[in-house]
């Protein structure tokens, strides 16, 4: 994962190789090193973000094993040229459904109950229009590798209640987006979609 910030790329690749080292180390004594490593590399991306060094560490270091990215779904879902959006209430922005994969779904799986859990619409994924490292198009920059599987999904029936994460769901035409959640989609994101939707020959675009 390269962020195009040398300096945070540095702390990601000191983290990596801490995690991966208390993982697969025997050696007390270099176990105690790779968590020294570990800690100013958290300290590295407290300096460089802002954020306070325990949220940091609870983010960046907050994972066991070999050091993997995580994996976001989102469903695009379009009627009558338009696509739908949902309101995000801790960021007040809005965003197509999606959220964290869980452990137990594959993608196609996740993007479905994702789906109808911030939307209310029953859904069934017909395309994959991309898979996206997260810090190659979304901002800000996070130190955890995300990749993000983007859906093109087919609606077959429900409709939207207020939950605990979405207070809100329209269709918002391509030249009139509301305030975008930009972490978790972009204008160009919810472009590219467009054009999916329009092509029976898409091909998944990936990085």
């Amino acid at each position: 994962m390269k962020t195009n910030d040398q300096f945070t790329d540095w702390a990601v690749e000191l983290q990596s190789i801490a995690q991966n080292g208390l993982k697969y180390g025997h050696d007390v004594f270099d176990k105690e090193r790779y968590q020294q490593i570990r800690e100013i590399a958290a300290q590295m991306m407290a300096a460089r973000t802002g954020i306070p060094e325990e949220q940091i560490k609870t983010l960046f270091c907050g994972d066991e094993g070999y050091q993997t990215p995580k994996i976001e779904t989102r469903a695009a879902i379009f009627k009558n040229d338009k696509i739908l959006l949902v309101h995000e209430k801790l960021t007040d922005d809005w965003s197509m459904p999606g959220g964290w994969c869980d452990a137990n779904l594959s993608t196609k799986e996740n993007c479905i109950k994702e789906a109808k859990e911030e939307s209310g619409r029953d859904v069934e994924p017909i395309k994959l229009v991309a898979l996206q490292d997260r810090n190659k198009h979304n901002k800000p920059i996070l130190a955890t590798g995300i990749m993000k599987a983007i859906y093109l999904c087919k609606v077959f029936g429900g409709e939207f209640e207020a939950n605990d994460e979405t207070s809100d769901c329209r269709y918002f035409a391509l030249d009139n987006l509301p305030k975008l959640s930009i972490d978790r989609n972009t204008p160009e994101q919810i472009e590219m979609c467009y054009r999916a939707s329009k092509d029976p020959n898409w091909q998944t675009i990936f990085d």
